[in-house]
């Protein structure tokens, strides 16, 4: 919990949520990418970043490769530049 705080307390940070416009995002996420039961998660974390304008996410979840417009890297692959 101390390393949540530290990010908290960095002036870089900025908590995002829901805000209006979200919703309409994460139906259309929803519906292009044929999300039901346990992948509607991951879709409202996608549309949160899109609505946002986060563009790359990182996570070991492949699943997040399904929304368009969402960048997805893997923190935890090496990545050769070349």
């Amino acid at each position: 919990m101390d390393c949540v705080q530290a990010w908290l307390k960095s002036p870089s940070c900025i908590l995002i949520g829901e805000g209006p416009g979200y919703l309409p995002a994460l139906s259309a996420l929803a519906r292009n990418g044929k999300i039901s039961g346990g992948m509607v998660h991951d879709a409202r974390i996608a549309a949160i970043c899109l609505h946002h304008a986060v563009r790359e996410l990182w996570t070991a979840d492949r699943d997040f490769s399904r929304f368009e417009g969402l960048r997805v890297t893997n923190p935890l692959v090496a990545h050769q530049n070349g």
